[in-house]
């Protein structure tokens, strides 16, 4: 008698699995960026309750009540907003004033810079074509923009205050939901408050060195003489949490109108300050506050901090590290087969006890 023909291999090709989860990733990122207007508010509140649970705990065990520290919270957190806001509206409306002052300047020094090209051989006549094109009020209207798109921050105040309420008093139940979930599943117990931990010592430490680099850029360009110091002391505060490439966007603004109200001595003594202080305070000193608090390589914070921009706007390109945290949480900490790839997007650690841990978590539990 012949033996049965075995059963039919269930399992699914890789091939297959890799196309149905490239397709699921782009119809959730397409979701994602129809519904930013949602997300990137609802991940700011998030991130806020994050930082500020430490503080409510402590009040409530100094015998605050609940009610009372999550009010005390909110409204402190609206007042730096509300002052944030303000800040910006005023000094977008005194830039909107001296920006026509501009542009006759803008005019003059493109023509030189087309005149020293001229000179070292590049064709005149095309440069004079490029430079009449190009006109400087729509390149200062669009600089209006761009900082404009910062007080986007600001704009859901309401919706904001009510994601912060609700979250604030959801979180003070946050311990007991997690003790329940690490009955069954305690590595999402556990990835859980890696990434709120994480977090929470970034934004910390990124929040305190902004200020440090944001009060001496704000002196700096007072005493260069540059327009408008506080607004470029605040752009270079908020442009602190966009990893790699905040420096360049916070510099250019004065820089620019540095070169077009004194010269180019003026200008270069603006990039020369931000330079500086960039290199000493965010290249030296605050890596070594952070450590391997995040733990992100850097081209996958550098692709992070465009994708994020890309699908939620100017408030994902400076939530694109806490955002990728989550992700990597959701979708890499909690699954202990997918130590591969955490081994891959993590960078590499400096302390020999953060690579045993790293070490112990990569490799999945006894079953």
């Amino acid at each position: 008698m012949k033996a049965s023909a075995p059963a039919d291999d269930p399992t699914i090709p890789r091939g297959l699995v890799i196309l149905l989860g490239t397709a699921a990733a782009v119809v959730t990122v397409a979701g994602m960026k129809a519904a930013a207007w949602l997300i990137a508010p609802t991940l700011l509140a998030l991130v806020i309750v994050i930082v500020l649970n430490p503080v409510h705990r402590r009040l409530r065990r100094r015998g605050v009540p609940s009610w009372a520290a999550t009010l005390a919270l909110v409204v402190l957190v609206y007042g730096v907003l509300v002052t944030f806001g303000a800040v910006l509206v005023v000094s977008l409306a005194r830039l909107a004033a001296l920006l026509p002052r501009y542009e006759d300047l803008a005019r003059a020094l493109l023509a030189d810079a087309v005149d020293l090209a001229g000179r070292w051989g590049v064709g005149h006549d095309q440069l004079r074509q490029v430079v009449n094109s190009l006109d400087p009020g729509r390149l200062m209207s669009a600089l209006s923009a761009l900082l404009g798109d910062l007080a986007g921050v600001t704009t859901s105040l309401v919706f904001l205050l009510a994601l912060l309420l609700f979250l604030s008093l959801e979180a003070s139940g946050v311990d007991v939901r997690l003790a329940e979930i690490a009955k069954d599943r305690p590595q999402i117990q556990d990835a859980l408050g890696d990434f709120a931990r994480r977090t929470r010592r970034y934004l910390v430490v990124t929040t305190v060195f902004g200020l440090v680099v944001a009060i001496l850029d704000t002196l700096a360009l007072a005493w260069l003489g540059i327009p408008l110091a506080v607004l470029w002391g605040l752009l270079s505060f908020v442009t602190n949490y966009i990893p790699n490439i905040g420096f360049l966007l916070g510099v250019v603004p004065p820089a620019l109108l540095g070169l077009l109200g004194a010269g180019w001595r003026c200008a270069l003594a603006v990039l020369g300050v931000y330079a500086v202080l960039n290199f000493v305070v965010q290249s030296l000193v605050q890596p070594r506050f952070v450590g391997d608090a995040v733990g992100l390589s850097t081209a996958l914070t550098f692709l992070a901090v465009v994708f994020w921009a890309w699908v939620l706007g100017p408030l994902g390109a400076l939530l694109a590290v806490p955002a990728t945290l989550l992700v990597m949480t959701v979708l890499v900490d909690i699954d202990p087969r997918a130590g591969w790839a955490l081994a891959l997007l993590r960078a590499p650690q400096r302390r020999k006890g953060h690579r045993r841990r790293t070490a112990s978590r990569l490799i999945p539990p006894a079953s």
